[in-house]
């Protein structure tokens, strides 16, 4: 078990965290939620231990082991990824490595003997003999090949970074496992993985995750982070989004009642205060009134910005001819003749854990980068704007948003680009804010904002989730759903592409590809059975399994 008691944390004059008390007890998974900058993660780092609070304090069951999802990517650049992962129990690790440097010694003693000794019996208490097997099997879990278990951290990718970095906060079996968006960066198999492991997994979870779909699935209750304070719910996302609103109306209701009683007293009281033989009642009516109080209802401090996706032009029959595309990159085949053919009505999601070959057909599809062979041809009716997974260098020049936005607005006036800022949540003075300085969030709001204005009949996004609140994902989620024109797509939100495509196409590792009209829920329970029954060698070739 974990607790805060009375837990406040100011920085500046600002209280992030005013006298939280909340309790986390054993078997539960906890989906910490609330605004970008309510504190969901620095509320971790207070659990964790990695920040103090400014008043108050963080209890832990004596002798249970915290574990937590590492955010420094680099820290474990120089180990293995099999020796960073049980790393993830320092004690454990500790007791490997001191017995390695004692049985190295040429010069072996009595006392190195007993201290052997010591340290064999407690590594057998913590199931050590099983550690490496352990580890190795979260790694493949995870999507991590073997061959890759004895390589440096440093010569990982990042995707596979993420990977290791979280079979270390999972291994060993921890009492309390503190993840901070643990899915970002996984693809949809790894994510599939996790979720069943955190089903399964018996202590206490607390985690902060933007994946709507994910929260649903793992999380027994919701802890709301809202105006400085903590409210648990039980239940997950969706239990605390209907309760959190059905409490909000009854409020609203209750203190109507009340308006409408009070108003009742009030004229009784002006009516009959003057009059004798009916003062006593006037009076009764009076001191009713003083009881009465009404429910203090704060709006939410979380905020939807506004997307709406309006092609200034209906798009024709013909959409995108793609055939016999290839493209190498580093030496290795990520696309080999794939061919598709668009409709006027398709919303395609392109799934699979090859992620480079996912953005290499989604920049080349944007004329980002030419193919080494095949060809592509978009319809004359189309008009495309591009998402695009790394956008730094779409921020690199100094300039104000307003002046960056500018050019790619129909209308070259001030107004009206603030206007499709201001839908974004950039108000006032924030249209002045340099490009070049803003957060993760606030850029992906730009582009949204870019691709709102450009008015094309084809969106191309290349992973547009990640670094969105939930209320943003929403936002855009809803207009994807709406939008009249054609998507081509990739995500790790689950429900965004269940709820978004109609068409899925699966990217192999040999960059062959797998086409179905269907919904994502549907290729799912469809794909389990395909995958039983075909293995795609890297060679291209197909054999039954």
């Amino acid at each position: 078990m974990i607790s805060a008691n009375n837990v406040t944390l100011r920085i500046g004059k600002k209280a992030l965290f005013e006298d939280v008390n909340i309790k986390f007890t054993e078997g539960n998974c906890y989906g910490l939620i609330g605004a970008n900058g309510a504190g969901k993660s620095t509320f971790l780092k207070i659990l964790s231990g990695q920040l103090e609070p400014t008043k108050g304090d963080i209890v832990i069951t004596p002798g249970q082991r915290l574990s937590f999802l590492q955010q420094d990517h680099f820290k474990y650049n120089d180990y293995a990824a099999l020796d960073a992962v049980i790393m993830g129990n320092a004690r454990l690790y500790e007791i490997m490595k001191e017995k390695d440097a004692i049985y190295a010694k040429e010069d072996f003693t009595e006392e190195d003997g007993i201290r052997a000794s010591e340290l064999e019996a407690e590594f057998a208490g913590m199931d050590g003999w099983n550690a490496e097997s352990d580890a190795a099997m979260l790694l493949n879990g995870l999507g991590i090949d073997t061959e890759l278990h004895y390589k440096l951290l440093a010569d990982l990718d990042g995707s596979q970074k993420v990977k290791v970095l979280l079979a270390q906060a999972l291994f060993g079996n921890p009492d309390i496992l503190l993840l901070d968006e643990p899915t970002n960066h996984l693809d949809l198999d790894a994510i599939a993985w996790l979720e069943e492991f955190l089903i399964n997994f018996d202590n206490t979870v607390i985690v902060v995750s933007h994946d709507r779909y994910f929260l649903n699935k793992v999380c027994t209750h919701t802890a709301d982070i809202d105006y400085a304070k903590i409210q648990l719910y039980a239940g997950n996302y969706d239990f605390w989004y209907e309760s959190s609103q059905l409490l909000q109306k009854q409020m609203r209701e209750a203190n109507k009642k009340k308006e409408e009683k009070i108003k009742e007293l009030q004229e009784f009281i002006s009516r009959f205060s003057a009059n004798a033989s009916k003062s006593k009642q006037a009076t009764s009516r009076k001191r009713a009134l003083e009881k009465i109080e009404l429910e203090e209802i704060k709006p939410s401090s979380r905020k939807y910005p506004y997307i709406d996706f309006r092609p200034s032009r209906e798009i024709g029959n013909e959409v995108l001819t793609v055939e016999n595309l290839s493209k190498t990159i580093d030496g290795v085949k990520v696309l080999d003749n794939v061919s598709f053919i668009l409709n006027h009505d398709d919303k395609v999601a392109f799934v699979g854990g090859n992620e480079l070959a996912i953005t290499t057909l989604l920049r080349i599809l944007a004329g980002e980068i030419e193919p080494d062979e095949g060809t592509y041809k978009w319809g004359v009716t189309t008009s495309q704007a591009y998402f695009p997974k790394d956008s730094t260098k779409e921020f690199e020049r100094p300039e104000t948003i307003v002046d960056w936005l500018m050019p790619f607005s129909p209308e070259k006036d001030v107004t009206y680009v603030r206007g499709f800022l201001g839908r974004m949540l950039f108000a006032g003075e924030d249209g002045v804010k340099k490009v070049n300085i803003l957060s993760g969030g606030e850029k992906v709001r730009c582009l949204l904002s870019k691709m709102m204005i450009q008015a094309t009949n084809v969106l191309l996004f290349d992973d547009p989730t990640n670094h969105l609140d939930m209320e943003s994902i929403t936002a855009l989620n809803n207009a994807l759903i709406k939008f009249p024109g054609v998507i081509l797509f990739t995500s790790h939100d689950h429900q965004f592409v269940q709820t978004t495509a109609n068409r899925i196409i699966e990217i192999f590792p040999n960059g062959s590809i797998l086409d179905k009209i269907t919904t994502y829920d549907e290729y799912l329970e469809s794909d389990e059975m395909a995958r039983k029954r075909t293995i795609f060698s890297m060679d291209g070739k197909e054999e039954d399994n």
